[in-house]
């Protein structure tokens, strides 16, 4: 199992990365509850060999990207940081998906400071608007590419069809869809983007931990000492070359957890069962 990806064939980053957004308060809103433990979760990942981080104007909004560069910012080498547009916040558990180019250009802006850097590395659309035409999204995007405030372009929660009409504007570098060992709807998108060299980034990839607790995954936990969610992250780095995980969590002890996943080895047996699910 290879433990690395090439990200626009210029980011060679460890499979397993970190995901930021649970480092905001309920309901993906305002401050986290523990702003040290946050904090601390972001250097520790770091520490721990993380140099993938994905985050999003929308998450607090704004709060994630300022802990990240609060608790980073000088960022070591090789550290590729992601962030995402296309969504408006009225409160918590809300979102309103707005993907205008006047909006992407404030959020943009906005993740550029808020980030303290001059190029983003990977500017995620966040979900593409049924209001306003994809070519005017894309038409952005690849403007803002060209002045040189986004590096690389992926998407969020697309088919296969969406990726290739994108691909006719821009480089697609990742696709961040919902994506699990008990989810696989985007099973053919997952194909697709390994058929292609696009990173596939599974957004809620261990089913905010309400995977089921008995069967193969809980045999196949006992057998290494893991958990079960621990079991569900390495199926997914076993499962197709081209994964990168970005499990998220707010706690310390949870990122190790999440991290020393990437050591677990499944036989072709426990694989095949766990396919099954």
């Amino acid at each position: 199992m290879k433990n690395t990806f090439n990200i626009g064939n210029e980011f060679i980053v460890n499979r397993l990365g970190y995901g930021a957004m649970r480092i905001t308060g309920t309901g993906i809103w305002g401050p986290p509850a523990n702003k040290e433990e946050a904090i601390k979760v972001l250097r520790k990942a770091v520490e721990l060999g993380v140099d993938f981080i994905d985050t999003a104007d929308s998450y607090g909004p704004n709060v994630s990207e300022e802990l990240i560069a609060e608790a980073l910012h000088p960022y070591v080498k090789g550290l590729v940081i992601a962030t995402k547009g296309g969504f408006e916040r009225t409160g918590p558990n809300q979102w309103n998906i707005n993907s205008s180019p006047e909006h992407l250009k404030t959020a943009l802006e906005g993740s550029l400071r808020r980030l303290k850097v001059d190029t983003i590395d990977l500017y995620q659309l966040h979900r593409i608007d049924p209001k306003v035409p994809f070519d005017e999204t894309l038409t952005f995007l690849k403007k803002a590419q060209e002045q040189g405030k986004i590096r690389h372009i992926g998407l969020s929660e697309v088919s296969v069809k969406e990726i290739k009409q994108a691909q006719e504007f821009v480089e697609i570098v990742s696709v961040q869809n919902k994506y699990s060992i008990d989810f696989r709807k985007w099973e053919g998108e997952l194909n697709y983007c390994n058929d292609n060299n696009i990173a596939f980034i599974p957004w809620n990839p261990i089913q905010a931990g309400h995977l089921q607790e008995e069967g193969p995954l809980a045999q196949i936990a006992a057998n290494h000492s893991a958990s079960i969610n621990q079991i569900a992250l390495s199926w997914l780095l076993h499962h197709s070359p081209n994964i990168l995980l970005i499990p998220g969590t707010s706690q310390v002890k949870h990122l190790e957890e999440n991290i020393a996943a990437g050591n677990i080895r499944l036989t072709d047996e426990e694989m095949k069962m766990l396919d099954k699910i």
